[in-house]
C-alpha cells in the first residue's frame, strides 16, 4: 500500500493537499464566523466566466479564472457595502452572472472548446510542482497576513461595527480577505 507514495504525481497530490488545508483552516474560519459559506459557490461559478473568457481569447484559462473570482469576490465586498444588498444575495447575482458569461463566450468559440467543468473540479492527482510552489507562497503570504493583522482579523470579523467605532481598518480588512477567499478558491 505504502508503494503508491513513490509515484511523484501521489506525492505531489499529497503536499499539495497539505499545504491546501492549511491555507483553507485560516480562511474557513474567516468565511465561517463572517456568515459568508455561500461564497465559494459563487465564486466558483462566477469563475466559470473567466474559463470561458480565457478559451474566447486564447489566453491561460485559469489566469482569467482566478482574475474573475478576485473581481467577482470584490463585487460581492462592494454591492454588499454600497448598496442596501445583502451579501447573500449580491453572491446570487455574481453566481448568475458569470455563469451566463462563461457560457456566452463558451458559444462564442469557434472550434472545439475542451470541458471546462474539469477546470473548476479538476483533480488533485494533476498537481505539478509549479502548482506546489504557487500553493506555497500562497499560504505563506496568507499565514503572514494572519500574523500581522490577527487581531484586526479577529475583532472585524465578529463585530465590525463595534471595530469601526473603534476605528479599525474594517473596510481594509474585508476587503483583504476577500481577496484572499478568492484566491483560495481558484
Amino acid at each position: 500500500m505504502l508503494e503508491i507514495l513513490g509515484y511523484p504525481f501521489f506525492q505531489n497530490a499529497l503536499i499539495g493537499v497539505i499545504i491546501i488545508s492549511i491555507a483553507s483552516a485560516l480562511i474557513g474560519t474567516y468565511i465561517t464566523t463572517r456568515r459568508m459559506t455561500f461564497i465559494s459557490g459563487g465564486v466558483t461559478h462566477a469563475c466559470f466566466g473567466g474559463l470561458g473568457l480565457g478559451y474566447y481569447l486564447g489566453i491561460s484559462p485559469v489566469l482569467t479564472a482566478a482574475v474573475f473570482a478576485v473581481i467577482s469576490s470584490l463585487g460581492v465586498e462592494w454591492l454588499s457595502k454600497r448598496r442596501s444588498v445583502r451579501k447573500d444575495s449580491a453572491i446570487a447575482v455574481i453566481w448568475a452572472l458569470g455563469m451566463a458569461i462563461g457560457i456566452m463566450f463558451i458559444f462564442m468559440t469557434e472550434g472545439y472548446v475542451p470541458e471546462l467543468n474539469s477546470f473548476l473540479f479538476g483533480s488533485v492527482l494533476t498537481i505539478t510542482r509549479s502548482d506546489l510552489w504557487l500553493f506555497g507562497g500562497f499560504t505563506l503570504l496568507l499565514i503572514a497576513f494572519y500574523a500581522l493583522f490577527m487581531p484586526l482579523i479577529v475583532a472585524c470579523s465578529f463585530d465590525a461595527d463595534f471595530a469601526r467605532t473603534r476605528r479599525l481598518p474594517v473596510r481594509f480588512i474585508d476587503y483583504a480577505m476577500t481577496v484572499f477567499v478568492a484566491v483560495a478558491i481558484v
